[in-house]
């Protein structure tokens, strides 16, 4: 008999947020988590008892947030007839305790897509690369090198914004 589904809820609800968060956002990182934890329980029954719950759910996750990503891309954006050039954010900062928080989902957003997905998947979802280049469709060394690329990156511009005078 599988354990409550409650039990796996609170023993994973925050590595489903971190994912969330940085593939989405934290405007929409809440609409994730809740779609990631409905479609979970109406195929939790049918879960092999050996199942690696995390990757299950970090999986699960990151599908949602492609949905999110595709359906924000689809909404017409309103633009001054002016600027032709403008292109709207993919992260709209909300109400944050901290500055840092923010800096990071924006240095986060200005990654490359499959950078982006590797860090969240690898060092936010705690999945082996091997199964990040499976939900990625790439080999285990390039996941591992978007990732390490990624976080470099991530290093550079968030010692570059603290070098900077407030």
């Amino acid at each position: 008999m599988q354990a409550p589904f409650e039990r796996l809820v609170r023993a994973h609800e925050h590595t489903v947020l971190r994912v969330a968060r940085a593939l989405v956002g934290p405007d929409d990182a809440d609409d994730v988590w809740s779609e990631t934890f409905l479609a979970a329980l109406r195929a939790y029954p049918g879960l092999p008892r050996d199942a690696n719950h995390q990757a299950w759910l970090v999986t699960i996750t990151h599908r949602k947030a492609i949905d999110v990503l595709r359906a924000r891309y689809r909404r017409p954006v309103p633009v001054d007839p002016q600027d032709s050039a403008a292109v709207p954010a993919r992260i709209s900062p909300g109400p944050a305790e901290r500055s840092d928080i923010l800096d990071l989902y924006a240095a986060l957003d200005r990654l490359p897509a499959k950078q982006r997905h590797c860090v969240a998947l690898h060092h936010l979802g705690g999945l082996p690369y091997r199964e990040v280049a499976q939900q990625l469709g790439g080999s285990e060394v390039a996941a591992r090198r978007a990732a390490a690329d990624g976080v470099s990156a991530l290093r550079r511009v968030l010692t570059d914004a603290e070098r900077r005078p407030s």
